[in-house]
């Protein structure tokens, strides 16, 4: 076998989005859609499908948009008792800030959230669970 294609045998990192506003799940979309390592499994606005999905589509990774509020979102506790090596990263509807949860990590703020620093910390998650 090629490396060619050992490198494309390789698992994708399977991403659900369930993000609001609309443009915005359009432009996580794009930008997930544009990395050969990840690919977007589905888009969901219900929680309880969401739920249902994660197990359904074997999702790596859930990129959400929490309600306003104080306080860690109560949907990422939720999931990462269900799925404990989910990866969740919250997006404010304004892009103005953006964490990152795993189970038993602290959570981390990703700083001055960008398309790449968001790729950087999923990859980055994704590599600490493999090891």
């Amino acid at each position: 076998m090629a490396f060619n294609e050992v490198k494309h045998d390789m698992r994708k990192t399977r991403v659900l989005i369930a993000s609001r506003p609309k443009l915005l799940s359009e432009v996580i979309h794009y930008m997930i859609q544009r990395q050969p390592d990840m690919k977007v499994v589905s888009e969901v606005l219900d929680p309880l499908e969401l739920f249902l999905l994660i197990k359904t589509l074997r999702a790596d990774v859930v990129i959400v948009t929490p309600l306003p509020g104080n306080g860690d979102p109560h949907i990422c506790i939720k999931l990462l008792a269900a799925y404990p090596l989910l990866i969740i990263v919250t997006q404010s509807a304004k892009g103005e800030a953006a964490y990152l949860y795993q189970t038993n990590v602290p959570k981390k703020r990703i700083n001055e959230p960008s398309a790449q620093s968001i790729l950087d910390a999923i990859r980055q998650a994704m590599q600490s669970i493999a090891s």
